[in-house]
């Protein structure tokens, strides 16, 4: 067995205080108030648009980071601000606002917004201008290969097209029943169709039947024709590349055919609204993180945690457990902030080679990016709605909770 070298034990050890340090978690972290000039750090969210009802839990869990750093210490001692506009879920809007936040606000740090699209709009900027780029939620790793300075917040891995079907279709047929077949409908969404594209293969390869493979307009709300071939199809499984409310409106769809799904997935919900809805039973979705053990015991969650919730009172959201989403954009400035205590400079150059040879603990897990794309190995969870909950039920070694069968 190789051990890791001693400078290699140093330098992770080195990351993860630095880590702690930015949001005032260490143990014997007590400092002075943040003085000075703001550290001024610009992102965009879609706060209007399609991408809403999730994007505003991004907001929340970006919000609660910037209260914790600056009841700490901030970063470097100075206070953090965010400089947060609505890129309206256009991403010809996103690259507009960076374009605006680097040459017009002249914030010190920017953060990627929420959905591939606009990350790619928002990447291109970033590229352009040299600066370190964090983003929380692209789901094709490969499109940010083309830039250096690109980091992953969130564990995707570098081919979640091939690995997160397998560790879906894994869970499932560890039921007393396993599917033999599997529906796969997804949005025309770059990154739920990309996963979606990687399910029908990895289902054919695992030999079940694909009775139908359908794709709809990113935006859609009419679900009624959708629904009328889901429900002939009648596969054992449903698989869908939902975003936000679609889950529910296709479910709402379903239900005036009277027809339930007796095993369903869906990607990217909004996870309130689809925990709310009775027709979700033991649904399942994709997942980073919970607020339950093993993962409520990660760095930084004993005081995120209560911050987010309250915010999520406070702005009538109707899940208000930390959980996945947000929790992406929080992990950004995370990264950001442990980078820069790390090496005490604002410099992007300086941030991004520190943050590739580097491993950072997180709220994720520890977290590197010395891998294809950027990337670490995937840390992807499967999760299901139990007794008004989501909880992960896959894989085992990890499960907070038994997996239902529907």
């Amino acid at each position: 067995m190789t051990h890791p070298s001693l400078d290699t034990k140093r330098r992770n050890l080195l990351s993860g205080i630095a880590g702690g340090l930015a949001l005032g978690l260490g143990a014997a972290n007590v400092k002075a108030a943040p003085t000075g000039k703001p550290i001024r750090i610009g992102s965009t969210l879609s706060l209007t648009g399609p991408l809403a009802q999730t994007a505003a839990l991004h907001r929340i869990a970006g919000e609660s980071f910037v209260d914790i750093a600056n009841e700490g210490a901030g970063i470097l001692g100075r206070p953090v601000e965010w400089v947060l506009l609505d890129d309206q879920s256009k991403p010809e809007v996103t690259r507009s606002l960076y374009e605006k936040l680097l040459t017009v606000d002249k914030v010190d740090l920017v953060i990627g917004p929420y959905g591939t699209n606009s990350i790619l709009a928002a990447m291109g900027v970033a590229q352009r201008y040299g600066k370190v780029f964090i983003q929380s939620s692209m789901g094709i790793p490969k499109l940010g290969g083309s830039y250096d300075m690109q980091f992953p917040a969130s564990p995707f891995g570098p081919y979640p097209e091939k690995d997160y079907p397998a560790k879906i279709l894994d869970c499932v047929a560890s039921l007393p029943t396993p599917p033999k077949s599997v529906t796969v409908l997804t949005s025309k969404f770059p990154s739920a169709q990309f996963m979606a594209e990687g399910m029908r293969d990895v289902a054919k390869q695992r030999g079940l039947q694909v009775p139908l493979y359908l794709e709809y307009e990113f935006g859609t709300r009419d679900f009624a024709s959708i629904a009328a071939r889901v429900k002939d199809a009648n596969a054992d499984f449903l698989w869908v590349g939902a975003l936000g409310l679609e889950g529910n409106q296709l479910l709402e769809a379903l239900k005036k055919l009277e027809y339930s799904p007796k095993l369903h997935f869906y990607l990217y919900p909004a996870p309130g609204p689809l925990l709310a809805q009775p027709e979700a039973k033991n649904v399942l979705s994709h997942s980073f993180f919970e607020d339950h053990p093993p993962f409520s015991n990660r760095v930084g969650v004993a005081k995120l945690s209560p911050m987010y919730r309250a915010r999520a009172v406070k702005a009538g959201v109707q899940y208000t457990q930390l959980d996945s989403q947000g929790t992406g954009t929080y992990n950004s400035f995370h990264l950001l902030a442990s980078a820069v205590e790390a090496t005490k400079s604002l410099d992007d150059k300086v941030l991004g080679q520190w943050l590739k040879k580097s491993t950072v603990d997180t709220v994720f897990g520890p977290l590197t990016f010395n891998g294809t794309y950027n990337h670490g190995p995937d840390r992807m969870l499967v999760k299901q709605v139990q007794n008004g909950k989501w909880v992960v039920v896959w894989p085992r070694d990890v499960a907070g909770a038994k997996l239902n069968a529907s």
